[in-house]
């Protein structure tokens, strides 16, 4: 059995929080810019993370998922919205909703142009569990960077694609309300009840486990293509 290591629990802790920080800030911002303002007055817009954190979702569920490695399922605050002050409401809808989302594969993409140029001919494993750390070098400093590079890819990756999933309250079903028919967007709107419900049986389950260990890999190729032939 695999000890926790307090040393990965402090990345682990630090990459989750900063994530989902700029995620919610990039539902506030994006939301203020077609002209609602109540997240900005309540001091949304900012990626200090006491705004953000939610003690249940941020804090402790993820770190019984971690010490238990049981199903992982972890939450911010929810970013107040307005929507009937918004500019043109179905395009805002999408554009708000997806925000944070975007948010989280922009900071994938420049962690992962981070890795592949500082430690492209130091790769130990593709995988699930893959990390990233520089070889025949003594350099605890560069192995905490490598570290801490490799949990903030696969956070905001893993975030980007949960937040995909079309079941609510993820953003991914208020995308897909936006750009249905009004006759879709009441039937999801429906599954409001039991959302959260579905997300902890698909959590406990191994559901999302089986997921990540798909997508992951898939996204450490996309950094690492033409590194090996």
């Amino acid at each position: 059995m695999n000890v926790p290591n307090i040393g990965e629990f402090v990345l682990f802790m630090v990459a989750l929080i900063f994530s989902l920080s700029l995620h919610e800030m990039m539902h506030a911002w994006m939301s203020d810019r077609f002209g609602d303002d109540l997240a900005r007055h309540q001091g949304r817009i900012s990626l200090n993370p006491t705004t953000h954190v939610d003690p249940i979702g941020t804090l402790l569920f993820p770190a019984l998922a971690f010490f238990t490695g049981g199903g992982f399922l972890g939450w911010a605050r929810p970013t107040p919205v307005n929507p009937l002050a918004w500019r043109n409401k179905r395009v805002a809808n999408f554009w708000v909703s997806i925000a944070g989302i975007l948010g989280n594969l922009t900071i994938a993409l420049f962690v992962g142009i981070a890795i592949r140029i500082l430690f492209e001919n130091h790769v130990l494993a593709l995988g699930s569990k893959t990390w990233i750390a520089p070889v025949n070098l003594d350099s605890p400093l560069m192995e905490g960077v490598a570290a801490l590079l490799s949990m903030f890819f696969r956070m905001n990756v893993g975030l980007a694609v949960f937040n995909l999933l079309p079941i609510p309250p993820l953003d991914g079903s208020k995308i897909l309300a936006s750009i249905l028919p009004d006759t879709f967007e009441s039937a999801l709107n429906s599954l409001d009840q039991v959302g959260f419900m579905l997300l902890f049986v698909a959590a406990f389950t191994g559901v999302f486990g089986a997921i990540f260990r798909v997508i992951i890999p898939f996204a450490w190729s996309i950094v690492f293509i033409g590194a090996f032939s």
